[in-house]
Formats: C-alpha cells, structure tokens, sequence
C-alpha cells in the first residue's frame, strides 16, 4: 500500500500545526478563537479533498492519490479542477511530512468565526455540498463566492 492509500488528515493537521508553531505564529490575521483541524476528508477521482482549518484560513485541500491530473506546483501557479459543485481554482504548497497539495480559500482571514465549532459547522456543510452538482448544492449559486455566501448564510 502506497501514502497515497492512507487518509491524510493526521499528516495535513500535524504539517499545519507545525506552520501554526513556527511562520504563522503570532500574526495579526490569526483567529485565535481557531485551530489547526482537517474536516471530511474524502477520496474523490484519485485525490483526497478536504477543508483545512487554521488560525489564519478554512481552505479547501487537495493531496494526490493516484490522479495523474494533478500536478505539484509553486505556491504562484494553480491548477482548475472540475468538482461536482463547480470549477476551484487551486494554488500549489508543498510542506515538510507533506509533500505536495493545492488549497483552494474560501476564507482568508477567517474573522467570521467566533469560535471552532462555527468553523467546523461551515467546513461540513462546505464538504457536503461540493462533490454534489452546483444546481442540488445550492439552486441560486452560479460561482464559488455565491456557493460559499449561501453555505455560510445558511448556517448562521
């Protein structure tokens, strides 16, 4: 069985709490009501996604796992994939005990939150509304911001 067999979660939240530790530490765009927490993660045509919450932003992540599409980029170029939900634009990272992903924010800083559960609640509701079609997940939404006001309305 390869790494890419096996659920990232740990691997995704031990890297970022590492991040959280050292170069993120103490900034002002920190939430400091948030922490370091991977939500729903989930095979899906040979990558792993999931939402990646931290002090500083709730992104969607992207890890390979045998998708030959999916490239290892620069922080600077990105990479669309098509989801169920819509078209994301995904920028590429690569952290030590990780290796390559791409992430995709959705928000940055995360001041809405008044507390880990409010993020949490919003990155489950993000997971379960993105690999359905955009027309089931939200009838209104026509992008990703409206997809995400609407995901977010709706569990205020």
């Amino acid at each position: 069985m390869s790494p890419d067999d096996d659920d990232p979660s740990a691997r995704v939240a031990a890297a970022y709490a590492a991040l959280g530790r050292g170069a993120m530490a103490g900034l002002p765009l920190n939430n400091p009501a948030l922490r370091v927490e991977t939500v729903g993660f989930r095979r899906w045509q040979g990558v792993w996604v999931g939402v990646l919450v931290t002090p500083w932003t709730l992104s969607l992540i992207l890890l390979p796992a045998g998708n030959p599409a999916f490239r290892a980029l620069d922080g600077d170029q990105v990479q669309d994939w098509h989801l169920p939900s819509g078209v994301y634009e995904f920028r590429g990272g690569r952290l030590a005990g990780l290796g390559p992903y791409q992430t995709c924010s959705l928000f940055s800083p995360p001041a809405e939150f008044a507390d880990q559960d409010a993020a949490r609640a919003v990155a489950e509701e993000v997971m379960a509304a993105l690999l359905r079609p955009l027309a089931e997940a939200v009838p209104a939404a026509h992008s990703r911001r409206d997809f995400l006001r609407a995901s977010f309305r709706n569990s205020a």
